[in-house]
């Protein structure tokens, strides 16, 4: 039997709980995501990732730490990162006679930015983060707002590509997110589903062209809780359409697609019902995804949703309504790290992370 262990999953404190250690060891979870109520202290959460890593060394260890105010580590020692707005607007402030020395400054920032990100995270057990955010600023999603690095696709991509060499530089992958831009539409999709009027031309010349430009470097996208309803009735996580077609097809992207949170409210909906978990999980890996994240499920009834969705997936395997995919397992365990991180005393003792401290803006 071909193995695919597509779900990312969480737990609800900061301790591993018996019933935790038995669902990470389920042969269907390839991982798990961190929140800030799984953090303590430093030394709590680099227990908690030893203690995951002990059950499985292959589940991947993820958290949604971009910086700003989307950061979960923020005390005992993890640096307050900035917001990317604040590396797009240093873009664009040149030194007196200096023509483009804003440009320098901020690449060289956004590439701190990643190293000292990844680098931190990893002297904890951490194995990813999902970042950077490749939506442009439009001025319309409060959800995204300073979240982005600008308006401009150009000035996203090479800070994009900055951020991404300074997490590669601490051995960690990247996540760019939303595809394909969740920056033109008003609603959150934390709590209703956006749809996006525009057209495959206009989205693929102005928000996807990030995606475009970095096919090569990217090791995962995350679709958005989007509709694009002139291309397709699904939201993007959904759609066979965006992911194989245009994603894999047009844009040539090898890596992993992870869907966005599925216990969101608006993560669901699709054709006008919203489906259960396990169908939500079920469509999206049918449509293109390689991993599916369902988060905040294991503090409700005890995680007895989670439970379902496990006993559900592997009765869908039995019955031949969903098939492993042995390349979405590939990609998945090229997400982990392949060398050993540096511990946290000898990190910031070390000279190019004091280096890239100095860096940041």
């Amino acid at each position: 039997m071909t193995l695919h262990a597509p779900l990312i999953i969480d737990i609800a404190g900061p301790l591993l709980t018996d019933v935790d250690r038995q669902r990470l060891a389920h042969p269907l979870v390839g991982g798990m995501i961190l929140f800030g109520r799984n953090w303590q202290s430093r030394a709590q959460v680099t227990q908690l990732c030893a203690d995951i890593k002990s059950i499985r060394q292959d589940l991947l260890i993820a958290v949604d730490h971009e910086g700003g105010r989307v950061q979960r580590f923020r005390t005992d020692g993890f640096t307050h990162l900035p917001p990317m707005r604040a590396l797009g607007e240093l873009w664009a402030q040149d030194d007196k006679g200096q023509p483009g020395s804003g440009v320098l400054k901020a690449c060289e920032a956004a590439t701190s930015v990643g190293f000292v990100l990844a680098s931190e995270l990893r002297a904890c057990g951490v194995d990813w983060s999902f970042t950077p955010v490749l939506d442009l600023d439009h001025g319309e999603s409060g959800v995204i707002g300073d979240r982005a690095f600008a308006r401009d696709p150009r000035v996203v991509s090479l800070l994009a590509r900055s951020l991404m060499q300074g997490l590669l530089q601490a051995r960690m992958g990247n996540c760019g997110k939303h595809f394909p831009g969740h920056g033109a539409v008003q609603a959150d999709s934390h709590v209703a589903l956006p749809v996006d009027k525009r057209n495959l031309k206009t989205i693929l010349a102005d928000d996807a062209q990030p995606y475009r430009w970095l096919t090569s470097v990217l090791t995962a996208v995350m679709p958005a809780h989007v509709v694009y309803s002139k291309v397709d009735s699904r939201p993007a996580g959904f759609s066979s359409r965006w992911l194989q077609d245009i994603l894999r097809g047009q844009l040539g992207f090898q890596g992993v697609v992870c869907t966005d949170d599925l216990s969101m409210a608006a993560a669901r909906q699709m054709d006008g019902r919203t489906l259960s978990y396990t169908e939500a999980v079920l469509t999206a890996l049918q449509a293109g995804c390689d991993l599916a994240l369902l988060c905040n499920r294991s503090a409700v009834n005890d995680g007895a949703e989670l439970d379902e969705v496990l006993d559900q997936l592997a009765e869908a395997q039995l019955k031949g309504h969903w098939t492993p995919n042995e390349i979405s397992e590939e990609r998945r365990l090229n997400l982990l790290p392949r060398l050993l991180a540096r511990p946290w005393g000898e990190l910031v003792r070390s000279a190019d992370y004091m280096q890239a401290l100095d860096r940041l803006p």
